[in-house]
């Protein structure tokens, strides 16, 4: 629910306090648990919950109380089954209020790298602590960094040490597409392993398709889940899997085998 949730005007109308902090309270069933996010909806975009955030977190939940069924599977249980288990560094894109990382810290058990623009991680890094003691309790940590999309200097910060990128509703502002498909292949072109991106997109726009058509000239894209469409809405939240293409692996392989 949401903490103060409503107040009233000078004719005795109900307003919803937009100018107020805002505390949503999710219930993770699989850990029986909750995750306390503070939202600031007057600062901008970045300091809201949307849509795809909560898909991801249902399916992460999802995933831990039953994995056999979970659409996350073909990603997650490849890394779980992975020799000299350790857990998962999992860095987020474009965390917003980090609800997706720290679910995922919960959940998975798993070392969560939120990220965002600088303006935003102060509110990133109070709902990391907020959630610091559930955290512990599941063998999750979250930390927060910047992390300006396009930018080789914040990637080479945050590093590339990742198991798993993973990223909610950051497809909006066309002026961003390219900066965003430049630190995916960053991170997923530019390291030693063979890391994923899993996205949860709601579209909006018809501008969209421009991204997925240049991301498909990168990497192989592939849908793991469809969300019903909402009452009122046309399209439900998609859930996509970025990884490297056939190709490049082969590629990485024979430059190895050439160097040796």
């Amino acid at each position: 629910m949401l903490l103060p949730d409503h107040q009233s005007d000078n004719n005795g109308n109900s307003t919803f306090m937009q100018h107020q902090p805002q505390l949503q309270h999710h219930y993770i069933p699989s850990s029986d648990s909750t995750v306390a996010i503070r939202q600031l909806p007057s600062h901008g975009l970045s300091f809201q919950i949307w849509p795809a955030a909560t898909t991801l977190v249902t399916l992460l939940d999802q995933h831990r109380r039953q994995p056999s069924n979970s659409p996350l599977s073909p990603t997650l249980s490849a890394l779980s089954d992975a020799p000299n288990r350790r857990p998962l560094n999992i860095l987020e894109l474009g965390s917003g209020t980090g609800l997706v990382g720290i679910v995922a810290a919960l959940t998975l058990g798993a070392k969560v790298t939120v990220t965002d623009l600088p303006h935003v991680i102060p509110n990133l890094q109070f709902n990391a602590d907020a959630n610091a003691s559930v955290l512990t309790t599941n063998g999750g940590v979250v930390h927060a960094s910047p992390l300006r999309w396009g930018e080789a200097d914040d990637v080479e910060l945050v590093g590339r040490e990742f198991d798993l990128i993973i990223a909610s509703d950051v497809v909006y502002h066309d002026h961003l597409y390219v900066p965003l498909l430049q630190t995916l292949q960053d991170l997923i072109l530019g390291g030693e392993g063979n890391v994923e991106f899993v996205m949860a997109h709601l579209r909006r726009w018809k501008r969209e398709s421009a991204f997925f058509k240049k991301a498909k000239k990168v990497f192989r894209v592939d849908v793991l889940h469809v969300d019903r469409p909402c009452e009122g809405s046309r399209v439900g939240v998609i859930v996509y899997r970025f990884a490297r293409k056939q190709i490049q692996k082969l590629k990485k392989v024979s430059g190895l085998a050439n160097g040796a």
